[in-house]
């Protein structure tokens, strides 16, 4: 049945107040991170005019402060490496317990679906604990620990979509002399990159936006504090906030995010719908 022409009306003012919903906080942290951090707690929604205006100040107050650069180098480290390694670990798995049935297989494949619904907060303390027996705690221990914690929904929407994967295409490649390895770097990688630009865009959105797993883990004492973490060190203590600073240093940290979002943010419905429908 047709949409009617009301209902498209309709539905494109639902969605607009939306976009105005979202974006709407948005856009208040960015004028208010041009005003003087007094002015922001006296007049939070005006416009930033006359003495309120601050120029760039924040902005250069807020780095110098926080070592923004530092924190930004090792926030794109983490969250690039991170979704490489969640990325080609969780696809291959994902294809060998797909291909391979055995009981183990199965009930692999339900550990990792059980793990999405593990709230972090049952296991951070354990985990932290653990990180520090086993010395993670530092770049390279954050990608290993990012890698557990994303592998759950990685490797389910990965299997959804492997099982729409014709297998007589790898039998075909089997036949002409092709290792496990060339069958899946040659054939089924190709075939699954729309899902794999999928599991990449949501996991580097919540590695590089994560405050909570590098504060337990690295902390705010090292050199190696991501942009979250660094950003929270404008809190002060005893209630003393730089409301200026941490204002434009939140439009800093959301800006790469965004515009990665919207460069990728197609492959997102093209490869969720791919798997909910080979799956």
């Amino acid at each position: 049945m047709k949409t009617k022409g009301y209902e498209k009306v309709i539905l494109t003012v639902i969605l607009c107040a939306l976009v105005v919903v979202f974006l709407t906080p948005v856009f208040f942290i960015l004028m208010n991170s041009f005003k003087g951090k007094l002015f922001i707690s006296d007049n939070p929604f005006a416009w930033p005019a006359g003495d309120m205006f601050v120029g760039l100040e924040n902005y250069t107050e807020g780095i110098r402060k926080t070592g923004f650069f530092a924190a930004f180098g090792w926030s794109a480290f983490i969250t690039v490496a991170s979704v490489l390694v969640i990325v080609l670990f969780t696809s291959m798995t994902a294809w060998y317990i797909t291909r391979v049935k055995t009981k183990l297989n199965n009930a692999l494949y339900y550990v990792f679906v059980f793990s999405m619904v593990v709230p972090f907060q049952m296991i951070m303390f354990t985990m932290s604990k653990l990180a520090d027996m086993l010395h993670l705690n530092n770049p390279l221990g954050m990608v290993v620990l990012y890698l557990g914690f994303g592998a759950g929904l990685s490797v389910f929407m990965f299997c959804g979509f492997v099982k729409g994967i014709p297998y007589e295409i790898e039998e075909a490649a089997m036949i002409d002399g092709c290792s496990p390895v060339q069958i899946f770097f040659q054939i089924v990688m190709p075939v699954l990159k729309p899902t794999a630009i999928t599991v990449a865009i949501l996991n580097a959105m919540w590695i590089w936006n994560d405050y909570l797993l590098p504060y337990l883990v690295i902390g705010v004492s090292t050199p190696y504090k991501t942009i979250p973490v660094a950003v929270q060190y404008l809190m002060g203590s005893y209630g003393a906030k730089d409301y200026g600073s941490l204002m434009a240093l939140l439009v800093l940290a959301i800006v790469p995010i965004i515009v990665f979002y919207l460069f990728c943010q197609k492959y997102i419905i093209e490869g969720v719908v791919a798997g909910a429908v080979k799956g």
